[in-house]
């Protein structure tokens, strides 16, 4: 399968998940995610009293010079490891 169809794949079975993730791993996968489908975060960061806001922009933030692909590749590898347990 190709990288876009296992990313693809990943997006729908990590709605699959018994449990609800930390939410360090949901930072995880939502940066890894942007990073894949956006390439590097744009925009301002978010005020200091939007704590989700900041968090999920200092999460993508985190992954910048990622290539998309590579962003993918982990994507789907971090979602086959919390559907193993």
């Amino acid at each position: 399968m190709a990288l876009a169809e296992d990313f693809k794949a990943a997006q729908e079975r990590v709605k699959t998940l018994s449990t609800r993730p930390s939410n360090d791993t949901l930072l995880e996968l939502y940066a890894l995610f942007k990073q894949g489908t956006e390439g590097d975060v744009q925009g301002k960061r978010p005020g200091m009293l939007d704590l989700k806001g900041r968090a999920k922009y200092d999460a993508w933030a985190g992954r910048k010079g990622l290539s998309r692909d590579a962003a993918m590749q982990q994507y789907v590898q971090l979602v086959d490891r919390l559907l193993k347990g």
